[in-house]
């Protein structure tokens, strides 16, 4: 039973927002057109152990798992006697355990533990600074019908949404199920993504969720470079406190006029800054105008990310593009993204991913100069070289970088195969000077 409970952290950081306290305690949806959740409702009682009510569509195969569970979960947070009825539409053991944990803390019930469902080693992947962050999908924190095949579509990140997908009331129910499907949920190489609350409800995020291994946490509308590191310090002490090693990256995300000027100085607040998004919604509103698709009213705002980001070594993130039905509108606002040089997008339905793929896919010249300077440089390489010229240009260390991402982009999207350097028409480079410590010549 030890491997189902954690110690919790510090008191204050549950539920403050928490103000009365009854003794039923409700969580979840139920209702002919809910699927892949449940409904839990707890009646603390002061006698009687625990009666155990279950009606589940897949009763017939998995009702004493179920209810055994339920069991399980109550002995983990402490409730010795108590009515939990169960209305299950499908949900997985992760979704069902965070309803009822979340059901039993309504009760006003403070456990001493959580209750934890053993790590997944499918959910122990760790993520890379510079990882392709063409696409992110955003999930529903209380959504758990959209988690299991978020994976399946091909994002390069999946966004688990704690801040505006999410109603007030269900912040702590979004918050115990994100955490669950961190430890459960495959996502099939997506790197796994956090977006938490502003402020306060932002850091008392990041204790549900960092000691499970997510990759990444997204700030929303962030204004100045002290909003990151308060997120960074805190992330620090959560994993000094739980013995974690692994690092957590960080995407600010600029959402005003405020943010948008300060860019820079957002994308350099931290080490584990790897991107910079804009989100336009929220800018747009600020300025005080609205958004459309030509964009004009946010093209200074979206070169402030570009550049404040490029500045601090970061990939810039470009907006989520809201008319899901509109996919030619989608494809020709990637290529202005990417011609203004955004490298990703956020996406906010599956069928967004590969259009977005796609059209920050390289072109036919890009990959044809890329094939030539990645072959000529590891022919230098061959022979202890580390300059190439190719005609008057010399190739430097960068470029061969921006070449080889090209050409791994195109592999993965279809455009090169795996043997494309015996299909490459080798060029005639001139092979000159020598390797220095810096990459560049003497």
């Amino acid at each position: 039973m030890e491997e189902l409970a954690r110690a919790r952290p510090e008191r204050s950081t549950f539920f403050p927002e928490r103000l009365s306290m009854p003794t039923i305690g409700k969580a979840g949806k139920k209702g002919p057109r809910v699927r892949s959740d449940c409904h839990v409702a707890v009646e603390m009682q002061s006698s009687g152990g625990l009666q155990i009510h279950l009606k589940s569509k897949v009763a017939g195969m998995f009702g004493e798992r179920i209810r055994t569970l339920m069991q399980q979960g109550c002995e983990v947070l402490g409730v010795q006697h108590a009515v939990v009825t169960v209305d299950d539409m499908g949900a997985l053991p992760f979704a069902l355990a965070a309803r009822l944990e979340t059901a039993i803390r309504r009760t006003g019930h403070e456990p001493e533990a959580e209750f934890l469902l053993p790590m997944s080693d499918r959910c122990c992947r760790e993520s890379h600074r510079d990882r392709l962050r063409r696409s992110r999908l955003y999930l529903p924190g209380n959504e758990p019908k959209f988690y299991v095949n978020a994976g399946l579509h091909g994002p390069d990140g999946v966004i688990l949404d704690l801040e505006d997908s999410v109603a007030p009331t269900e912040k702590d129910a979004a918050r115990c199920l994100v955490r669950n499907a961190l430890r459960a949920v495959c996502f099939y190489g997506a790197e796994r993504m956090v977006r938490i609350n502003q402020g306060a409800g932002g850091l008392t995020d990041l204790d549900w969720v960092i000691p499970h291994n997510v990759n990444l946490v997204l700030i929303p509308k962030v204004e100045e470079a002290s909003e990151v590191t308060a997120v960074a310090q805190r992330i620090t002490e959560i994993q000094e406190r739980v013995g974690l090693e692994t690092s957590v990256y960080l995407m600010p995300i600029v959402e005003s006029a405020k943010g948008a000027w300060n860019a820079l100085e957002i994308g350099s607040a931290h080490a584990n800054v790897v991107a910079l998004a804009i989100g336009l919604e929220d800018y747009t509103a600020d300025i005080g105008t609205q958004r459309t698709k030509l964009g004009t009213e946010s093209f200074w705002a979206r070169a402030q990310v570009v550049n404040g980001a490029k500045a601090a070594g970061v990939q810039p993130i470009d907006t989520v593009f809201s008319d899901v039905t509109d996919i030619v509108g989608l494809r020709d606002s990637v290529l202005e993204a990417k011609s203004l040089g955004f490298v990703g997008k956020g996406c906010i339905h599956p069928r967004q991913i590969q259009v977005v793929h796609q059209a920050f896919a390289p072109d036919e010249t890009e990959i044809k100069k890329a094939r030539e300077i990645v072959i000529a440089f590891e022919a230098a390489e061959a022979q202890g070289l580390g300059v190439v010229s190719l005609g008057s240009k010399m190739i430097d260390a960068p470029v061969v970088k921006r070449a080889q991402t090209t050409v791994e982009i195109a592999m993965m999207v279809g455009l090169l195969g795996a043997d494309w350097r015996d299909e490459a028409d080798k060029p005639g480079a001139r092979l000159d000077g020598k390797l220095t410590e810096n990459g560049g010549e003497e």
